[in-house]
């Protein structure tokens, strides 16, 4: 550096920093490009959705690990996160904890909602699918909660928003005054504050949260608060009850049973079936023993090179009358070969003779077209031809009637008599 001119190191100087600042460019578009994959990747796979823990309980795990997707409808909504034993003495076998993501945990009804357990192929594969709710209420909620008095809640502005959360049984044996998330109305809260009840909780529907306020607890039959990292039993995880598929495995050895007990129970009555109808075979090959020496008798007669089939098919008169009107037959045709051999000889001469003539004929006609041709051109050209051609021949005709009268030539003209008519005999 020290042995450059104060221009070069100028001129370095500015290429160092742009060379620095375009790997710092580089740099900062590859990170931007990196997060933007890292952000995507996060949002396809639901990294940032909320999501809600439920298990099931199965008898056998073969075919299920944990990372496999969870299903509804053929979508992807969720993935296991857990599979392990259940206690000795309980009734299942296996712990099963998945997640699903927002919003599908929203077609979990309380009725209706299972873990459907079935195969995914033909190499033991399984896969595991919950199905939409038909009846009853959601697993969870994403409303906000509160509890108001009578008082208060009929002091609300707007009341068609606001859900019963509980159902509030009525006295004796009638019916409850409300069900699970029923729309409140006066009359309603009025008929609440007839039974003495002096809180009810109410859901406003209106607004609706990202992380669910409430869940279902299936032991005591209400809603309760959510909290996400509680694990309390009954409510986190929610338990859905289970559709199991047997395994492949366990197909396959049901049905190879199946068909070992088939085999073993029919065998007997299969082999005396067999021996019966071996003892069957025998006598009938036994009565087509004529059928067969007669089969051989025809057989041989066909394969005779003196045309026994043709024999047994035509009698020997019919045969040599066949034979005399095919011979006809063929000597008509022969003739009528020969005739139509002649008649195309004569049409080929006749072909010949008119290509030849035609060939004659050519070189006159072409020298009259010339002929008539010039003629036109004359006649075009001259435009007085005509008119000298008329006077010509008039004077001509002049020129014979004057020769006609002359005493010299008068004698060329003359008519020679002949024989008067003969006159008709009356």
């Amino acid at each position: 550096m020290q042995d450059l001119t104060p221009q070069l190191r100028t001129r370095l100087g500015r290429v160092e920093r742009a060379v620095g600042l375009f790997v710092l460019l580089a740099t900062l578009l590859l990170l931007g490009g990196f997060g933007y994959y890292v952000y995507h990747t996060a949002k396809r796979k639901g990294w940032f959705d909320t999501k809600v823990t439920y298990y099931t309980e199965l008898n056998n795990s073969a075919g299920l690990k944990v990372g496999d997707p969870v299903t509804l409808w053929g979508f992807n909504v969720g993935s296991i996160t857990k599979i392990d034993t259940e206690p000795p003495d309980y009734i299942f076998n296996v712990y099963v904890e998945f997640t699903v993501r927002a919003p599908y945990f929203g077609y979990l009804w309380t009725g209706g909602s299972v873990a459907r357990v079935t195969a995914a192929d033909f190499l033991g594969k399984r896969s595991l699918e919950v199905t939409k709710g038909t009846n009853y209420c959601p697993t969870h909620l994403l409303w906000p909660v509160r509890e108001f008095t009578v008082a208060e809640a009929l002091k609300l502005p707007d009341l068609t928003n606001q859900l019963f959360l509980d159902g509030i049984p009525g006295s004796g044996t009638n019916p409850p005054l409300t069900t699970v998330l029923q729309s409140a109305d006066p009359a309603t809260l009025q008929k609440i504050a007839a039974a003495h009840i002096t809180a009810v909780r109410l859901a406003n529907r209106a607004v609706q949260q990202e992380t669910p306020t409430m869940v279902w607890n299936f032991i005591s039959n209400r809603y309760q608060a959510y909290f996400p990292d509680k694990h309390v039993p009954g409510v986190n995880p929610y338990w859905l009850p289970p559709e199991e598929s047997p395994a492949l495995t366990e197909r396959l050895d049901g049905l190879i049973n199946n068909a070992g007990q088939t085999i073993s129970q029919q065998l007997p009555m299969l082999l005396s079936n067999t021996v019966s109808l071996t003892s069957n075979a025998n006598q009938v090959l036994a009565e087509t023993q004529p059928l067969l020496a007669n089969l051989t008798l025809v057989t041989a007669n066909l394969t005779n090179a003196n045309g026994s089939l043709g024999q047994w098919l035509l009698p020997t008169n019919l045969h040599a009358q066949l034979l005399l009107t095919l011979t006809n037959a063929d000597g008509t045709l022969a003739n009528a070969s020969l005739a139509l051999t002649n008649a195309s000889q004569m049409m080929l001469s006749a072909n010949s003779n008119l290509t030849a003539l035609v060939t004659q004929l050519q070189p006159p006609l072409d020298n009259l077209a010339t002929i008539i041709s010039n003629m036109n051109l004359q006649v075009q050209a001259n435009t007085n031809f005509m008119a000298t051609l008329s006077a010509l021949l008039k004077d001509t005709d002049n020129l014979i009637e004057g020769l006609k009268r002359h005493w010299l030539f008068r004698s060329a003209f003359k008519v020679k008599p002949t024989n008067a008519p003969a006159k008709k005999r009356r």
